[in-house]
């Protein structure tokens, strides 16, 4: 079983996938950091100085009653929140992540496409008095002693 298990874990298409999940992990982590650091904070200032991350609103208070200043705050006090601006966070990152597929498998059918070799040219053509297949070049069927040049 062990042995089954290691052949099947050493198949190309296993390990590219193990590959393409912890890159993608990696470039998760990555847009995730570019919309909370880089996207958000200056859409934030034209807004009037909107931290995006801490917009929320209390359900229901916690032990300590609000208002709060920060979803820190609200979640420390053990308040139950909705938490509407890391929502719109993610749905920015998720719609970087996929215009960055979208981008990457792009380029890559640009890539396949300009790899397709034109089709080969023919080297047999039809009779057109016996159907049989003879050579490009001929001047008369094989089969039928049919003159190819006058057809």
């Amino acid at each position: 079983m062990l042995k089954e298990f290691k052949e099947f874990a050493m198949r190309g298409n296993v390990v590219d996938m193990a590959v393409g999940i912890i890159i993608g992990a990696a470039f998760g982590t990555i847009v995730k950091s570019l919309v909370a650091d880089v996207i958000m904070p200056p859409i934030g200032l034209l807004l009037g100085n909107v931290d995006f991350s801490n917009l929320f609103i209390v359900l229901k208070q916690g032990t300590v009653a609000g208002p709060f200043a920060t979803l820190a705050d609200a979640n420390a006090a053990g308040a139950v929140t909705l938490n509407y601006g890391m929502f719109i966070n993610t749905i920015i990152s998720f719609l970087i992540v996929a215009f960055a597929i979208f981008m990457l498998i792009r380029s890559m059918n640009k890539l396949k496409r300009k790899e397709e070799a034109p089709p080969p040219e023919p080297t047999t053509k039809e009779c057109p008095f016996c159907f049989s297949t003879v050579p490009i070049k001929a001047v008369r069927c094989p089969n039928c002693t049919s003159d190819l040049k006058t057809a």
